[in-house]
């Protein structure tokens, strides 16, 4: 019969031959992300679904610029200035151990040409540029439609998805620039600035048809990102 001593020998022996195979391994690369929507593509969702599934660390470039100036910190009253300046922000965040173990998904940066070049001149270049692709008539009538729960917070749809009561809908708000003129003025900024941040990630771009329902939306992206680990899979082996 082994004593104790022999038994926790064995243990302590088998632990580290399963740490040396682990060393030996090479280290898969994770996934970097970038993704773009107009308003009301469901970009916000589909960020939810990915970060969920894959555990990509999500990174709002608008997010991280309202925090800055809230916080009312020097790089947060260059962020109120000069929105350029967020280049700085986007660049510590992805920098950060948390991105760089697990993988990143930016959401909504790059959203100019000199961004994107810029992000390509520190080195930081994603694996994948998802676009999501929603007709023009479709995005203003989801943005028109779109009403406000100030008691609750919760976003309602007068044809998508509506209030579950008539107290509900007495009380329903409608944000400013939620009107067909200014939603089209938006419209037209984004597209033009898609359209050149897209002349730096055309070789990398995913063009998903955003004008399903979500999960619909996501089985596209899912099968894009499934391949790309695939791929990082097999070029670590080898």
């Amino acid at each position: 019969m082994e004593g104790a001593g022999d038994l926790k020998a064995q243990v302590v022996e088998g632990i580290a031959t399963i740490e040396n195979k682990e060393a030996g391994k090479p280290k898969q690369k994770p996934l970097r992300i970038m993704i773009s929507g107009a308003p009301a593509s469901g970009k916000g969702t589909q960020c939810e679904l990915i970060t969920t599934k894959y555990g990509l660390v999500h990174i709002a470039a608008g997010d991280l610029l309202r925090a800055e100036v809230a916080a009312g910190s020097e790089n947060g009253k260059l962020a109120k200035e000069y929105m350029e300046k967020g280049l700085l922000m986007v660049k510590n965040r992805l920098l950060q151990p948390d991105a760089q173990e697990k993988g990143w998904l930016l959401d909504g940066y790059p959203r100019s040409y000199s961004q994107a070049k810029a992000l390509e001149d520190l080195g930081i270049r994603p694996d994948l540029f998802i676009l999501l692709d929603v007709p023009e008539e479709i995005l203003v009538e989801r943005v028109v439609g779109r009403r406000l729960d100030p008691v609750t917070g919760k976003i309602y749809h007068l044809k998508y998805s509506p209030p579950e009561t008539e107290e509900i809908a007495s009380r329903l708000t409608q944000r400013f620039d939620d009107t067909e003129e200014k939603v089209k003025l938006r419209l037209k900024t984004h597209h033009l600035n898609v359209e050149d941040v897209l002349s730096i990630y055309k070789d990398l771009t995913l063009k998903v048809n955003g004008n399903l329902p979500k999960d619909n939306v996501f089985i596209q992206i899912d099968s894009a990102l499934k391949e790309l680990l695939e791929e990082k899979n097999a070029a670590s082996a080898t």
